[in-house]
């Protein structure tokens, strides 16, 4: 893959593929800039070689055309903010627009196009889609780690177009240097922090960590399955009925490989999903009936956090109960500081994007580890050792 620095943009317009999906609130503004901040790198060095720039990104999930609550526009305030110029803003993306305020753009101008997947053909990966959007530019750039799992079009299928011209940003390759860090020069003692919902989730991921991991920490509602399938009383916790046998199999897999398999002795067990609920502390396997586990307790909690105190490298991939809701979140918080502590004594440390990031960043933890990845799920499949596709059109 060609980096950014052995190109030189002067006098290029570089089609820049970037990940702004930021949160924006009922008024339209963003709530949190993180993904803006991650490519201005990149952004910058296109300018300061004496090119123009065309962002392109997605915004949301929307269904099947223009809706306003997703629409780009909102963005270009912050982005002049960003760049110390106008950001120019074509209300589509292939349109006549579109196309002339490309043709006339100067070096050192920056062009946002509405959102792509206001276009079915985007997520689809049309060629003819992708061939309109390649015809606006003359060098491809994908710094959008974020979506590199996707074969869209503009992930994926326009990189063909530029068979000379197409490089990664600084963000996609600081993404991959790191998660490549932790595959494969990871200082011992590993150790790998699972959380969130669902094993289903994160079962090849798991997998793939026994190969590698000293430790392996599993929090959030996926616990409550394996504490059920070793014969536990989990009440009315979160169970996935039908990966019990899978979740045996994993601990026995743990067993042969020497992992530290560490499931929550504990939690902090409500009555009812919400914040004002009744609260109390129970052993995971003796949960009672109509009460449900939303946090790990205060053994685990402390457990947890020495196993990942005395660490080298640590990888977190998903919180240790329901972080948003302030009764839920010691565990999790817990986690956060135990990385930074161990992060502080010289270990490696790597949050996952999701809900990791999002609870690293809300908690004021963010400067303390070593890094913050801002792909959920293309960290997770390039974990899991799957080939991403955007990271793939560009070699």
């Amino acid at each position: 893959m060609q980096t950014i620095d052995q190109y030189n943009f002067a006098g290029k317009k570089a089609l820049v593929r970037v990940d702004f999906n930021v949160p924006l609130d009922k008024d339209y503004r963003i709530t949190d800039d993180t993904r803006i901040r991650a490519a201005t790198r990149t952004i910058r060095k296109i300018l300061a070689d004496g090119g123009s720039v065309i962002l392109m990104s997605h915004l949301g999930r929307p269904k099947g055309g223009p809706e306003e609550k997703y629409s780009l526009r909102h963005l270009v305030s912050r982005l002049s903010t960003e760049y110390g110029i106008p950001v120019k803003f074509a209300p589509d993306a292939i349109g006549a627009e579109a196309v002339e305020l490309a043709r006339t753009l100067q070096p050192g101008e920056i062009l946002l196009l509405e959102n792509l997947r206001f276009y079915p053909e985007e997520e689809k990966g049309d060629a003819q889609f992708a061939q309109r959007l390649a015809s606006l530019g003359d060098v491809y750039v994908n710094d959008a780690f974020g979506t590199a799992h996707r074969r869209h079009a503009s992930t994926a299928v326009v990189a063909e177009s530029f068979p000379q011209a197409r490089v990664g940003g600084y963000l996609l390759h600081s993404e991959v240097e790191n998660a490549n860090r932790v595959l494969n020069n990871a200082e011992r003692p590993f150790t790998a922090i699972m959380g969130g919902a669902k094993i289903s989730d994160k079962i090849e991921i798991i997998e793939q960590m026994l190969d590698k991991v000293d430790n392996l920490l599993i929090g959030g509602g996926m616990a409550y399955t394996f504490a059920k399938a070793q014969g536990g009383d989990i009440g009315a916790s979160l169970l996935e009925g039908d990966k019990m046998d899978l979740a045996l199999s994993l601990i026995q897999k743990a067993k042969e490989k020497g992992v530290n398999l560490v499931l929550p002795a504990d939690s902090i067990i409500a009555d009812k999903f919400a914040n004002d609920a009744n609260v109390d502390v129970a052993a995971n396997t003796h949960i009672p009936p109509t009460w449900m586990g939303l946090d790990i307790g205060p053994t685990t909690r402390e457990e947890f956090a020495a196993i990942i105190r005395n660490s080298k490298t640590i990888l977190w991939n998903g919180p240790m109960g329901v972080f948003e809701m302030s009764n839920f979140s010691l565990g999790t918080e817990y986690v956060a500081r135990a990385i930074a502590e161990a992060t502080a004594n010289g270990a490696y440390s790597l949050i996952g994007g999701g809900d990791s990031a999002a609870a690293v960043n809300q908690l004021g933890f963010a400067d303390r580890v070593s890094y913050i990845s801002t792909g959920g799920g293309a960290l997770l499949e390039y974990m899991e050792g799957k080939t991403l596709p955007g990271v793939a059109a560009l070699g």
